[in-house]
């Protein structure tokens, strides 16, 4: 795709959002906007190429994903939650591929390839197989073995994807796995964390709980994380459910969740507990919990709106902070190398010089007349003169361009290092710093090109709006002041 084309389709897209958003979220529409005054700096600085958006790198659909081990009813739990066998159950690892739900009008579920997802920036897993490959040489081309789109029929959808995961006590393509499943749970608007209640040793799955619980205890995001002890009544066959329970919850209190909703659920189509009693107590229980897990499901479009205005706010602090600070040092250190080595040489080659014509005593006191320049000028060869001038410039021009690329070659692997550490940077900083350090990009001001006084405004104008924007959300949302509302009229 060419540039020119790859800015259309990018522009498009963006159209075709807000004219979704116009409707929807009027709020979420002027984010929109924002994202476009940030892409407008990053294109003028080069810090993302026309074919690209900040706006693209963030899913505007609410995402709920389940995470869990093998087994433990992942796949019964969604099953139920759309009224549809969309997945496939069992006790063994039934699909080892993180599944993206979304809505569809056809009656029939379609299942389609990974590319689906990796090539629609609509979804969150756009170009997923670099990430893949990054962390896992050559695993980025095996993109359908990790991912899959499935369609549904189903009003609980609408307006929202869910994703399922495969265990996370997988063997085979950890690594990999783990990528997607930090990607994934950093894009989400709610996790729902799934256990298995008929494994009561949690002790012999440490790890899992490891990454599953103290990762995210210490998360700003933590209150998206709902923890679910899923099939409690066929653990109940054979041990008593109150201590299964309290087996989980001291497991979850050493890996360091001491706070925070614990849910104990089963499937309405699975066997019951035999004894009456607790079959009612329990029944009552999980019918609770299960209200409030999906009452949560069903009102992400609210954490989706909060989501995209702190993703905004995220993407403006961390260019102002730290994308730009980076870039600039990086040239600086470019202009300075280039000084200090044009000095040196120059200054080296012109010692030498003077050594040399000194010796060889072309000098008249003050005056530079070597034999060669004199036989010219009796000549009368005053062109001479000039192309030997000319001849002088333009080697000068050319030794300051080499050391330039030198000194431009020299800052690429620190600045490389740099951002290979802070991968969630805003932008290209390496390609931005390229394109400052082209051949007609002037080497005495230390400001990479494009930043400037107006758009370091436009930067700040976007993170005030951001404040504005939680502002309307909550207006939205809440009524502190208990005002009754008048409805509007309409039509």
């Amino acid at each position: 795709m060419s540039s020119a084309a790859g800015s259309e389709s990018v522009q498009q897209r963006l159209n075709d959002l807000e004219a979704h958003l116009e409707q929807e979220n009027p709020i979420l529409l002027n984010a929109v906007q924002s994202f476009r005054t940030l892409d407008r700096v990053a294109y003028d600085m080069g810090l993302l190429r026309p074919n690209q958006s900040f706006a693209s790198q963030v899913p505007w659909w609410p995402l709920i994903s389940l995470l869990g081990t093998f087994s433990a009813g992942k796949s019964t739990f969604l099953n139920d939650y759309l009224g549809q066998n969309i997945q496939r159950t069992g006790n063994q690892a039934v699909d080892d591929r993180f599944t993206v739900i979304v809505y569809s009008p056809e009656t029939r579920s379609q299942a389609l390839p990974g590319v689906s997802l990796d090539s629609d920036p609509r979804f969150p897993f756009y170009q997923m197989s670099r990430e893949i490959t990054r962390v896992a040489g050559g695993e980025g081309k095996r993109i359908d073995a990790y991912l899959q789109l499935k369609t549904c029929r189903s009003d609980r959808l609408r307006g929202k994807i869910l994703i399922d995961s495969p265990g996370f006590d997988a063997d085979a393509q950890r690594t990999a796995i783990l990528r997607i499943t930090n990607h994934m749970m950093d894009l989400s608007d709610l996790v729902l964390v799934l256990f298995d209640a008929r494994h009561p040793e949690p002790g012999a799955m440490r790890d899992t709980l490891q990454h599953l619980v103290l990762g995210t205890m210490s998360r700003s995001d933590s209150s998206k994380f709902l923890f679910i002890l899923n099939q409690l009544d066929t653990a109940a066959k054979e041990d008593n459910p109150e201590d299964v329970v309290a087996a989980w919850l001291r497991a979850l209190g050493e890996v360091g969740m001491t706070t925070g909703r614990f849910y104990t659920i089963f499937s309405k189509s699975s066997p019951t507990i035999e004894d009456p009693v607790k079959r009612e107590r329990f029944e009552n229980k999980r019918d609770a919990d299960l209200n409030d897990i999906y009452q949560r499901m069903d009102q992400v479009e609210t954490e989706r709106a909060y989501r995209i205005v702190a993703s905004l706010r995220k993407t403006a602090s961390e260019f102002n902070e730290e994308t730009i600070p980076l870039l600039q040092t990086a040239v600086r250190r470019w202009r300075r190398r280039t000084l200090v080595l044009d000095v040196l040489i120059l200054g080296s080659l012109l010692m030498i010089f003077l050594f040399w014509s000194v010796t060889a005593g072309h000098w008249d006191g003050l005056t530079y007349r070597p034999e060669w320049l004199q036989h010219i000028e009796d000549l009368g060869i005053s062109w001479g003169l000039q192309g030997l001038e000319l001849m002088i410039v333009a080697g000068l021009l050319v030794f300051h361009l080499m050391v330039r690329r030198v000194s431009a070659l020299s800052v690429l692997p620190w600045l490389r290092k740099q951002a290979k550490k802070a991968p969630h940077l805003p932008g290209d900083v390496v390609g931005a710093f390229e394109y400052n350090s082209g051949t007609w990009r002037t080497v005495f001001t230390g400001t990479p090109r494009g930043w400037n006084n107006w758009s370091e405004g436009r930067v700040a104008k976007v993170l005030h709006d951001c404040e504005s924007y939680i502002q309307s959300l909550n207006e939205r949302f809440t009524n502190p002041r208990g005002v009754r509302e008048t409805s509007l009229p309409t039509g």
